[in-house]
């Protein structure tokens, strides 16, 4: 069992009692972690009257939110993205005095439960600091979920403090398009090799990537990676311009063995500092706030119209009628709404 593993991820497990909203509020605005775990734990419940205070919560944060730096991290398996991510967390601890939280996006947690929990078992340097807190996903059975849920633990751990905010993608497939919907800087990690049809990664991801760090470089993987680093180059030049007027940069180095971190990190704030100069952050943070607006109320009107009891019996009926083509899909969804309505 995990817990054998890590005794302290026992803590994500336990049921806190409910405590007024303020209390977590204070608690976060402090800087607890025990606070802001509860109080990320009660954004990830279904009950109805721990959302009614993880909303409250959420309210009162907005305010001291919107201050970090949110950064997405994605890379095909075995890439060593937990590897990159503990070293980074400790070398912006240690040489730039941030405070970093790293958060995941795995819709698949919900089922096997294993790699983001593995993942916390490995950064354990990186947990044991009180500079950093280091989340598992959040529970969930579909990807919309698990990323709002995800973007309102954002906005709680830039109210405690956190002003590097690591944005994990666990899962596969469409988690990087979610991933990129909530952060300011998307960060792809490769391996050294690059005639393998982009290693499998997509067109649509390496065209979000805003930096590229080629990882394991080292010994006689180097001359690979610098292979990799010249063909991604003249690859990117085909991509459309990106709306923030910055061109990727592909950058070779070695989580492992600390080479080349100082370089992407110092490349990744002379970005943040282009997209404030030429004010693309103020914008696309809005842009991303008005797409999870709409994303909320999608959610909400599903649930409304689904939750019904009445109508998933009739669905249940009529969707047979469906597939026999005894009814038009389009007529049925039109009954139903009426009903609902």
């Amino acid at each position: 069992m995990p817990s054998a593993l890590n005794p302290s991820l026992a803590q994500f497990r336990r049921k806190p009692k409910l405590l007024p909203a303020e209390r977590y509020v204070e608690g976060i605005l402090s800087g607890d972690r025990v606070y802001l775990g509860q109080a990320i734990t009660l954004i990830e419940s279904n009950i109805s009257s721990h959302q009614s205070v993880a909303q409250t919560i959420i309210t009162a944060c907005l305010p001291h939110s919107g201050k970090s730096q949110r950064i997405g991290i994605t890379g095909t398996p075995g890439v060593g993205k937990s590897t990159f991510i503990e070293a980074s967390g400790l070398h912006l601890i240690d040489d730039h005095q941030r405070k970093v939280a790293v958060l995941a996006i795995d819709p698949s947690s919900q089922v096997n439960r294993g790699s983001i929990l593995g993942d916390k078992t490995r950064m354990e340097r990186l947990s044991r600091r009180e500079e950093a807190f280091i989340r598992p996903s959040p529970a969930g059975t579909t990807l919309g979920g698990v990323a709002r849920k995800t973007r309102e633990s954002i906005i709680l751990c830039e109210a405690a403090g956190y002003d590097t905010i690591l944005i994990e993608t666990v899962g596969v497939g469409q988690s990087e398009i979610a991933v990129h919907s909530m952060v300011d800087c998307f960060l792809l990690l490769l391996l050294p090799g690059a005639g393998d049809e982009l290693q499998g990664i997509k067109r649509g991801i390496v065209e979000m990537a805003d930096l590229v760090f080629i990882n394991k470089a080292e010994a006689e993987r180097k001359q690979l990676a610098k292979q990799a680093q010249k063909a991604y180059r003249n690859a990117i030049h085909l991509f459309a311009k990106k709306e923030s007027d910055w061109t990727a940069e592909i950058h070779l180095g070695s989580a492992l063995q600390q080479i080349g971190l100082p370089e992407i990190w110092e490349r990744i704030q002379t970005y943040f500092e282009h997209i404030q100069r030429n004010q693309f952050l103020v914008t696309h943070r809005q842009e991303q706030a008005n797409y999870w607006l709409s994303e909320s109320i999608e959610d909400a009107l599903k649930q409304w119209f689904y939750g019904d009891e009445a109508i998933q019996a009739k669905l249940d009926t009529l969707r047979a009628k469906v597939m026999r083509q005894e009814l038009s899909p389009f007529a049925v969804a039109e009954l139903l709404l009426k009903e609902k309505l």
